[in-house]
C-alpha cells in the first residue's frame, strides 16, 4: 500500500518542473540526504507541497470541551478526552443543528466508540481527514493537486481544469478547486452520508457540500485552513471551521503507512466470530 501510494504521489508530480519534482521527493528522501532547494511558485501558484498536520483537539470533538473520561475506564488517562478550544468561527462556536440533526448527534454519541467510522477504519470524510492526528501530503503539480492521507491510505485529486460532476457519491466527495489570488479554494461534493466531523458524533447528510480555503502563512511553513459546510437537511444555515496547518520539517520527513483495518476486524466482527455454529 505504501508502494501505491507514493507511486501515485510521483505521478501527479510528474506534472512539476524539475525543481518542483525534486521539492515533491524530498519527503522520501532518506537520512541525511539533502534537501533540493525549494521553489517559492509553481506555474505562478504558492507551492503548497509538503506533509502538513493539524495540532489540536478538533477531531475530539469541534466544539468548546472540557476533558472528561470515556468508556475505557481500564486505560486511565491515556484515552481520556482532552479539553479543546472551539474550532468553529461563527455561530457562536456551536454547530446549527436542526432538531432533527442534533438528535441523531446525540445517537451517535450515545454508540461510540462503536458507532465512530473512525473506529472501523472507514476513510474520514471531509474536512475531518484534515485534522485528524495522522499527517498529510500535497502533491502539487502544474495542472491537478494531489492529496494523500496517512490514515487508511486515503487519497483525493483536486480538480484544476476539468470541473465535472461527482460520478458517484463517496466517503472523500469530488474535489473542484481554482486559485484565489494565493488562496487555493476547493469545492468538495457528492459525499455519501456515512462520515463525522470528530469523534463526539458531529455529522452531515448527503447533501453536505464543503468549501475549503488554503492560504500561505508567513514563511510559507504554515497554512491557514478554513473549511465552510452546507447541509440545509442538517444544519439550519453554513458555519465554518479554521485552524493552523503546520508543516513537517524534518530532513527524512515522509508519510507512513497506516493500514488500520486489521485493527478494526474484533469490533467490527467480533461478535459473530463468538456465535456458535448451528
Amino acid at each position: 500500500m505504501r508502494n501505491a501510494l507514493i507511486a501515485t504521489a510521483l505521478a501527479a508530480a510528474a506534472t512539476l518542473p524539475i525543481e518542483g519534482q525534486q521539492s515533491a521527493r524530498a519527503g522520501g528522501a532518506g537520512r541525511g540526504a539533502a534537501p533540493a532547494a525549494r521553489p517559492d511558485r509553481i506555474a505562478g501558484h504558492p507551492n503548497l507541497n509538503g506533509i502538513w498536520q493539524a495540532v489540536n483537539t478538533a477531531n475530539w470533538n469541534l466544539e468548546d470541551h472540557s476533558a472528561s473520561a470515556t468508556p475505557f475506564w481500564q486505560l486511565g488517562a491515556l484515552f481520556a478526552v482532552p479539553p479543546g478550544q472551539s474550532v468553529i468561527v461563527d455561530n457562536n462556536g456551536t454547530i446549527p443543528y436542526t432538531p432533527e440533526g442534533l438528535k441523531k448527534r446525540q445517537e451517535n454519541l450515545a454508540g461510540w466508540p462503536k458507532s465512530d467510522p473512525e473506529a472501523k477504519c472507514y476513510m474520514a470524510g471531509l474536512p475531518r481527514a484534515t485534522y485528524m492526528p495522522y499527517p498529510f501530503q500535497i502533491v502539487q503539480g502544474e495542472k491537478d493537486i494531489l492529496f494523500v492521507y496517512e490514515y487508511a491510505g486515503a487519497n483525493r485529486s483536486v480538480h484544476m481544469t476539468t470541473h465535472t460532476e461527482a460520478p458517484v457519491d463517496s466517503w472523500m466527495g469530488w474535489s473542484n478547486g481554482k486559485w484565489d489570488g494565493d488562496t487555493l479554494v476547493v469545492e468538495v461534493r457528492g459525499f455519501n452520508d456515512l462520515s463525522w466531523f470528530d469523534r463526539a458524533g458531529n455529522h452531515h447528510s448527503d447533501e453536505l457540500i464543503v468549501t475549503e480555503r488554503y492560504s500561505p502563512g508567513a514563511g510559507g511553513n504554515y497554512l491557514n485552513y478554513e473549511a465552510r459546510m452546507e447541509d440545509p437537511k442538517t444544519f439550519t444555515r453554513p458555519w465554518t471551521i479554521r485552524m493552523p496547518l503546520y508543516r513537517h520539517l524534518e530532513p527524512n520527513a515522509q508519510l507512513l503507512e497506516f493500514k488500520c483495518v486489521e485493527f478494526s476486524e474484533e469490533l467490527l466482527y467480533g461478535d459473530v466470530k463468538k456465535k456458535p455454529s448451528k
